[in-house]
């Protein structure tokens, strides 16, 4: 349990104490730090509850929290707001937990089996910059609920059947037509068939672009693909083939991203449970025909506004992104039995995600009681705030957005690091580090612009101000020779707002998580690391020829240090030794 954590209980038990029942309060970080460090705004509702005055809740309150040795300064403002200051002891117990362990600072929760799918890449085409937001905010929210005590399985479920598979293969007819996976009496084994993802990232376009323009292409492109999903054999056999390919490309860009799946998996992975989940939805008798289609009514009469039904299997008995998503979450109900399904995709998506969801709680699909969500994304755009374009007006791929921010970290290292391995592997972390934290810093649901130079800059709010303070943080820990044990002495305010700022990360944690979204992380730790370099600025932590002093500044400085790393690592940023 954390120190704060620790203080809420204590809080609630001593307001019971008083007689008044509660079991959470409204303890909040204090926007007047002259009154206080924080503020309890509860005396107002219990005197709703209980009819009394607030400020006689309030009076009671204070008398009982102002035993406790760890608050100062316990004064009542307004109607009966109740602010605290924690005394300069209690401060330096809290520092010295954290020095012996960050762990110290992280309340977990009670543990759920969390299923995330966040990558949706799409086999056989490239990676763009849409692709950036679900991995990087995906990773990070699988990092988070971990840190919180959650078992999580990261799912990148590809999208891997459907019309790109139609188009491929087409084109590699019409290349390589010679080729026996085209021929549908053939019954012997294939022979070698070698592709590279830039061969299919060429392909995939010069189909889409050719089906297009012609009605006739668009039709073999679609028997091809109903072909393939019906199982035809030399379809079947070409495909696996263009998958693995697509995926080892695809795995090396989420590699570049620090961003990892526990499943590699796609949607033609639930086709073996497709017969058990449509024979358990008609078992509902929810799942009715129309027009030849089966179809499921997934309005409640609650809504506002009208909600379509949910068309499960075409007309022509075809299968759907909704027959494929709905077999998905039955086969992880079969084989892991999750508490919670989250899903991480583009905002526009909401509806399509509200009727599958409601489509299997209608149908018992899944338990009465686990949790479905879909948690939208806004856009990231570019500098002109327009969508992200190549030189040519094609949209750019996720490779040369990522090539272009690796080349502007480059420009910005210390020319000293003259090593051209070393210099290129630092370029990308920090790179990187500028891309993930550039989508951090902002809700989740809000687009926002993504200017490669500025969020490349050492200084402001970026990850490479990030990366660079933490740096400077463990080579001043490098280089000094003092022991350091203990925290025994709060030097000035300075020290004690950071100290205040470190007691607020497990509130900023377990926000993020209830809105599944890491901007208040990210906005956390740039604070945290702006008070310390002003702390560093202020200081010769080195030179100081204060024992006491100076062995609380490092142990101050390795508590920061740690908590970045860790914040840092929830984000899915690494650090680099130097840059």
């Amino acid at each position: 349990m954390s120190y704060i954590k620790k203080i809420e209980e204590d809080l609630i038990k001593y307001i019971n104490d008083c007689g008044y029942e509660v079991d959470s309060i409204d303890l909040t970080e204090s926007n007047r730090p002259d009154l206080g460090d924080y503020q309890i705004n509860d005396a107002m509702k219990l005197a709703k509850t209980y009819h009394t005055n607030p400020r006689e809740i309030a009076e009671k309150i204070k008398e009982k929290i102002e035993q406790d040795s760890r608050f100062t300064n316990v004064n009542i403002a307004g109607p009966g707001f109740i602010n605290i200051t924690i005394s300069d002891s209690a401060l330096i117990e809290f520092v010295n937990l954290l020095h012996n362990s960050i762990d110290n600072n992280i309340d977990k929760q009670e543990k759920k089996k969390i299923i995330l799918d966040y990558g949706g890449a799409n086999i056989a085409k490239t990676l763009h910059v849409g692709h950036l937001r679900p991995a990087n905010i995906g990773e990070a929210l699988k990092r988070l609920s971990i840190h919180l005590g959650h078992e999580v399985i990261g799912d990148v479920h590809f999208g891997d059947i459907g019309r790109q598979s139609g188009m491929v293969i087409s084109e590699i007819k019409r290349l390589h037509p010679e080729l026996k996976f085209f021929d549908e009496n053939y019954e012997g084994e294939y022979e070698p068939f070698t592709i590279t993802a830039e061969e299919l990232g060429e392909i995939y376009p010069r189909a889409n672009l050719a089906a297009q323009e012609s009605e006739e292409r668009m039709e073999e492109v679609r028997q091809i693909t109903a072909e393939l999903e019906e199982g035809r054999r030399g379809y079947v056999a070409l495909w696996e083939i263009i998958k693995e390919t697509s995926k080892e490309d695809i795995k090396k860009i989420y590699l570049d991203l620090n961003t990892t799946f526990d499943l590699w998996e796609g949607e033609t992975d639930c086709f073996p449970y497709i017969p058990a989940t449509i024979d358990k939805m008609k078992k509902t008798g929810l799942l009715y025909e129309s027009e030849g289609a089966l179809v499921i009514d997934v309005n409640n009469e609650e809504d506002n506004k009208p909600m379509p039904p949910l068309v499960v299997i075409k007309s022509n008995g075809a299968t759907l992104y909704a027959t494929r998503d709905l077999a998905t979450i039955y086969s992880r109900m079969e084989r892991f039995n999750p508490d919670i399904m989250w899903y991480v995709t583009d905002f526009r998506q909401s509806l399509y995600f509200e009727q599958v969801f409601r489509a299997s709680k209608k149908t018992h699909l899944v338990n009465e009681d686990t949790e479905l969500a879909h948690f939208g994304l806004g856009t990231m755009n570019g500098p002109d705030g327009k969508p992200f374009k190549t030189r040519d007006g094609g949209v750019m791929d996720l490779k040369g957005l990522i090539e272009e921010v690796i080349k502007e970290a480059e420009s910005r290292l210390n020319p000293s690091i003259t090593d051209e391995e070393e210099r290129k592997e630092i370029s990308k972390i920090v790179g990187i580090s500028a891309l993930k934290y550039a989508d951090f810093i902002t809700y989740r649901g809000t687009d926002y612009i993504f200017d490669p130079k500025k969020f490349s800059d050492l200084n402001g709010k970026t990850g490479p101000y990030l990366l660079y303070s933490t740096i400077r943080m463990k080579s001043l820990l490098n280089k000094n020779d003092t022991e350091y044990k203990e925290y025994s002495l709060i030097n000035n305010d300075t020290d004690k707002d950071i100290i205040k700022c470190l007691l607020n990360m497990p509130l900023i944690l377990n926000k993020a998580f209830d809105i599944k979204s890491l901007n208040d992380i990210a906005d956390y730790i740039y604070k945290l690391t702006s008070l310390y370099n002003k702390f560093y600025s202020e200081n010769r932590v080195l030179t100081e020829e204060n024992i006491e002093l100076k062995s609380s500044w490092l142990v101050l400085t390795d508590v920061v240090k740690r908590t970045n790393e860790l914040l840092l690592d929830i984000l899915g940023i690494k650090i680099p030794e130097k840059m």
